[in-house]
C-alpha cells in the first residue's frame, strides 16, 4: 500500500493535519508511527484504513480487507458483543462466524461477556472486542491506534504475537505505539510524523540500565505486571534475603 502526497484538514479553514505525507508499506511489514500528541498520528492511521476521506493526494493498493482498531472502541451501541461481532463478520463476507467469534473471545479473554451489551462493558473489555472485530477475517492491512489502552497485562502480551502471526502470512500492520511494544518485533520500521509529513524516525540509543527492585513477598506477580505495563523489561524474579 502506498500513501502518496496525502493532505487532510478538518474544515475548509482548518490547519493542515497532513501536508504532503508519503508512506509505502510492503507485505509482511510492521510500520510504527511516532510523534507528539496532536501531531496527527490518529488522522494518518484513519486515512490508511480508509476511514477518513482525503483533501488531496491518494492511497494506492490498499488491501481489500482492512482491520481498523481505534484507540477507544465506540461501545455506545445497542448490541450485545456476540451480535455486534456477527454483524461485523457479515460485513466482511464471513457468513458463519460462530467459530471465529468463540476463538477470539477465548484468546482475548472476553468469553463471559459475549451476551452482554456493548454499552455495559469496561473500557478494557470493549477494547478487546474492538481488536477481535478487526481479526475475524484475516486482514491484509491491520491498523492499530494505541491498541494497548485499557488492556490487562495478559492481553497486552497477545498483541505482538497476533501481529507476528499476521505478518507471517503476508499481512501488513500500521500502528501508533507510544509504549514501544512493537519495536521488539524483527524488521519493524519506525516513522516520525511532524508538521504533517512523515519521515524515518531516528532510533534512540539501545543502552539501558538495570535497576534491582525489592517488593513485598505477597506482591511479586502484581509488581511484575505493573513494571511490564510501564514498558520495562523483566530480566528475572528471585527470592530476596531479609536484611
Amino acid at each position: 500500500m502506498r500513501m502518496e502526497d496525502v493532505w487532510l484538514r478538518y474544515g475548509r479553514r482548518g490547519s493542515w493535519v497532513l501536508a504532503g505525507a508519503d508512506l509505502t508499506l510492503g507485505a509482511g511489514e510492521v510500520a510504527i508511527v511516532l510523534g507528539r500528541n496532536g501531531a496527527g498520528k490518529s488522522t494518518l492511521l484513519q486515512v490508511a484504513a480508509g476511514v477518513l476521506p482525503l483533501s488531496r493526494g491518494a492511497v494506492h493498493d490498499r488491501p481489500p480487507t482492512v482491520g481498523w482498531v481505534p484507540e477507544r472502541f465506540p461501545a455506545d451501541q445497542p448490541f450485545t458483543v456476540r451480535t455486534y461481532l456477527e454483524a461485523m463478520a457479515a460485513v466482511r463476507g464471513l457468513k458463519s462466524a460462530a467459530t471465529e467469534i468463540e476463538r477470539w473471545a477465548e484468546r482475548l479473554a472476553f468469553g463471559p461477556h459475549l451476551d452482554e451489551r456493548l454499552s455495559n462493558l469496561s473500557k478494557g473489555t470493549a477494547q478487546k472486542v474492538g481488536l477481535a472485530q478487526a481479526l475475524l477475517v484475516p486482514p491484509g492491512l491491520l491498523v492499530l491506534d494505541e491498541p494497548w489502552e485499557g488492556l490487562d497485562a495478559q492481553t497486552r502480551e497477545e498483541v505482538p504475537d497476533i501481529v507476528t502471526e499476521l505478518i507471517a502470512t503476508g499481512g501488513t500492520v500500521l500502528v501508533s505505539d507510544h509504549r514501544g511494544e512493537m519495536a521488539r518485533l524483527p524488521g519493524a520500521s519506525m516513522w516520525h510524523l511532524d508538521g504533517g509529513q512523515i519521515s524515518p524516525a531516528k532510533v534512540a540509543s539501545t543502552r539501558r540500565w538495570v535497576v534491582e527492585v525489592a517488593v513485598a513477598a505477597a506482591d511479586p506477580s502484581a509488581a511484575v505486571a505493573r513494571l511490564h505495563a510501564a514498558g520495562h523489561e523483566i530480566l528475572g524474579v528471585r527470592e530476596g534475603v531479609r536484611r
